[in-house]
């Protein structure tokens, strides 16, 4: 009887967390180049019970101790790319991911391309964080500095400025993949790390449009199809619980 309560609490744990996840992917719906969240399931342990009787059937019996959520990480379909005209926004058509240099040194990736240029000349996103960058040889960071009505980038990531009359290759912005079970995980505004088993490498198959802008790829209509299914399983959960409670008070009431 014990049993039922901890499979229901369970249950209703999972089912809320997944609850959590589903919230966050309606919020960002409308988030440039956010991912959705994909969600597995796994069974807690299972213990084995040895049921003696005559006949002996079904002896040794297996039966679950409830789930918990076992798999999140990032649905990579590429969502529509939609033109905005402004040359510091990129969008990848095709896998992989910008880099971005964290103030504390280390780095994540995003594949929202709603770039800018700071006042020093840098290319950075919405709330500042550098784009990581490859110089050619003879130029680096602020040297010579971006200026939005005189930078091309082709679809190989190069970045070209006229420069005293001419047209100069300066650096390039590389794309990254991530071999490995489950690649990149969210961190939160829309930047992603590699998960532990990850290895980064470049990408080679994907082209950058500039003036472009990746959405999200979550699917509002799927999401709240999802959503209510969840509430569903919370439900039955719940009702597990209230069920087992009902038993035990009828039980205890017998004389």
């Amino acid at each position: 009887m014990f049993n039922v309560f901890a499979t229901g609490k369970s249950g209703m744990t999972a089912y809320q967390e997944k609850m959590d996840y589903l919230s966050n992917d309606l919020v960002n719906s409308t988030t440039t180049g956010y991912k959705g969240t994909d969600i597995g399931f796994k069974d807690l342990m299972t213990e084995s019970l040895d049921r003696k009787g005559n006949p002996i059937v079904n002896k040794n019996a297996v039966n679950g101790t409830g789930v918990r959520i076992g798999t999140n990480y990032a649905n990579n379909k590429q969502g529509n790319l939609l033109n905005t005209g402004l040359k510091t926004d990129l969008a990848i058509d095709g896998k992989g991911y910008f880099a971005l240099q964290n103030p504390d040194g280390t780095i994540s990736y995003t594949r929202d391309g709603n770039f800018k240029i700071d006042s020093n000349g840098s290319l950075v996103t919405a709330s500042g964080v550098k784009v990581y960058v490859q110089y050619e040889p003879g130029f680096s960071e602020g040297d010579p500095a971006f200026d939005s009505d005189n930078i091309a980038i082709d679809g190989q990531g190069g970045i070209s400025m006229n420069i005293d009359g001419n047209v100069a290759l300066v650096g390039s912005i590389p794309v990254f993949t991530a071999i490995g079970d489950k690649g990149f995980v969210p961190k939160g505004n829309n930047m992603f790390v590699p998960s532990d088993d990850a290895q980064i490498t470049l990408s080679d198959d994907y082209d950058i449009r500039q003036g472009f802008l990746e959405a999200s790829n979550v699917d509002a209509a799927e999401v709240f199809s999802d959503v209510i299914l969840t509430q569903r399983a919370f439900q039955l959960s719940s009702k597990a619980i209230t069920t087992a409670d009902d038993i035990w008070s009828m039980i205890n009431s017998m004389r």
